[in-house]
């Protein structure tokens, strides 16, 4: 295995293909097949997808490519190749959350975000893995920098896929760590937009805290994706949907940063505590000022209270599970794995008064956190405490993405950093609604940093 360094690796990406496109230098039909040769080549060893419609996605092609011979491409994504998690909705493949409960099952229509970027000319190619029900029990997928290393969870496939460069973007979603943890596992960069921001229709759940996120090779390919689905499919219910312009914001330092620990703090290794301390000092550099719980009282208290943020996660959306699970489990032995059986045992034994007072304390941390939005532009942290663990029993640990999950933060992974000879990523975010804004700082850390002498 080579050593990762993420000043030389090379992402797919399909924003700077588009002008090829238009003027008849490539098409999005030859992008497609150069997809598919990766995959062929890497996905023996990644084995990052469930299944694929190559047909369906070359005849999508071949009609994006007769719109950009007429000048008329549908949006900034017409012709782009995507995968959708397993978790979600397409009329054209099996969606099966990787479960026994669903295996074959059709639902024959698209989730609202699958409708979308169909409506924006985006080509969706295949379904890729998810663990059981997008929850922590591990699905079949290596990491691709180091097969014998988790990619993380719960969007294993999404994020594998774009760190193999088998394609340039991928849904994910996260309730707890499943889009950020894995894209800084995978070497990608990926976006949580704000909580609600993009329509979650046609999914297996509603939890709470539950979001649709983008990996992808860049962050203008990563934006393009969100806005199209926030422009055609909306938000999720009672939710304004994403903010921000078409284009994304144009990079853009932040004055001040809130340093945040996470409950993950104490689990970071020497290496990744090093690393990151390199993000820190370059932020100095270039004149950003940077804060942490020692420096101000609202933030000391935002990190005392979201110190629990990762078990008290657990147990409300454990608790939100309870159905469908126990009818899952009811159909017999095997349905559910050992793992999620005791999740749901947990469950049981919680009761609405339980779950209120959970609730009081989720709100509880909401407030700390949006007590500190005055105080600066945005805040940084790892997206995880180290690089991917070695063995594919665990997605690796999440204590350090509890917290921006339950705040419903927008919250960029950025391929910054190796530790272990391995991706590792920082998270970069903003307040809720503030997305645009964070995107802006997010594609000029990104720049910054990684060209620096």
């Amino acid at each position: 295995m080579a050593s990762y360094d993420p000043r030389t690796q090379k992402l797919l990406t399909f924003h700077d293909a588009v002008p090829r496109f238009l003027d008849g230098r490539d098409t999005p039909r030859a992008y497609l097949e150069r997809c598919l040769d990766v995959i062929e080549t890497r996905e023996p060893e990644v084995q990052a997808f469930v299944t694929m419609n190559i047909d369906g996605a070359r005849a999508a092609a071949d009609e994006a490519g007769k719109r950009y011979a007429e000048g008329r491409p549908l949006s900034p994504i017409d012709g782009m190749p995507i995968g959708i998690k397993d978790l979600f909705e397409t009329k054209d493949m099996p969606t099966q959350m990787g479960s026994p409960v669903w295996a074959g099952w059709e639902s024959g229509r698209d989730a609202a975000h699958v409708h979308g970027l169909r409506k924006a000319g985006a080509v969706v190619l295949g379904k890729l893995v998810t663990t059981e029900l997008g929850f922590s029990f591990p699905g079949k997928t290596h990491n691709p920098f180091d097969a014998s290393r988790t990619p993380g969870g719960s969007s294993s496939g999404s994020a594998a896929a774009i760190g193999a460069g088998m394609l340039p973007a991928a849904i994910g979603s996260q309730v707890v760590g499943s889009v950020i943890r894995p894209a800084g596992y995978c070497g990608n960069v990926a976006i949580k937009p704000t909580f609600g921001a993009l329509n979650r229709g046609g999914g297996h759940s509603s939890l709470s805290q539950s979001h649709i996120g983008v990996h992808a090779g860049s962050i203008e390919d990563a934006w393009a994706t969100c806005w199209q689905i926030a422009n055609l499919a909306g938000g999720d219910v009672g939710h304004p949907g994403l903010y921000g312009d078409r284009e994304p914001m144009a990079p853009a330092a932040p004055q001040r940063l809130i340093r945040l620990e996470t409950a993950g703090w104490t689990d970071i290794d020497g290496e990744s505590r090093a690393a990151f301390e390199t993000v820190i000092d370059h932020l100095a550099r270039q004149g950003v000022s940077v804060i942490g719980r020692a420096d101000d009282a609202d933030v000391e208290t935002y990190e005392q209270l979201s110190a629990e943020s990762l078990e008290l996660s657990i147990v409300i959306c454990m608790f939100e599970l309870r159905w469908p699970l126990i009818g899952y489990r009811d159909r017999g032995p095997g349905m559910l794995s050992d793992f999620m059986l005791g999740r749901l045992a947990d469950a049981e034994a919680q009761t609405l008064e339980d779950y209120r007072a959970m609730l009081a304390k989720r709100e509880d941390i909401r407030k700390a956190f949006a007590a500190l939005k005055g105080k600066a532009d945005g805040f940084i942290t790892l997206s995880s405490p180290g690089p991917a663990p070695k063995g594919l029993e665990t997605t690796g640990n999440p204590s350090m993405n509890a917290a921006t999950s339950i705040t419903g933060a927008p919250v960029w992974s950025l391929p910054l950093l190796a530790s272990d000879s391995m991706p590792l990523g920082v998270q970069l975010g903003c307040f809720p609604h503030q997305d645009a804004k964070a995107t802006g700082h997010a594609r000029w850390l990104l720049d910054s940093f990684l060209t620096q002498a």
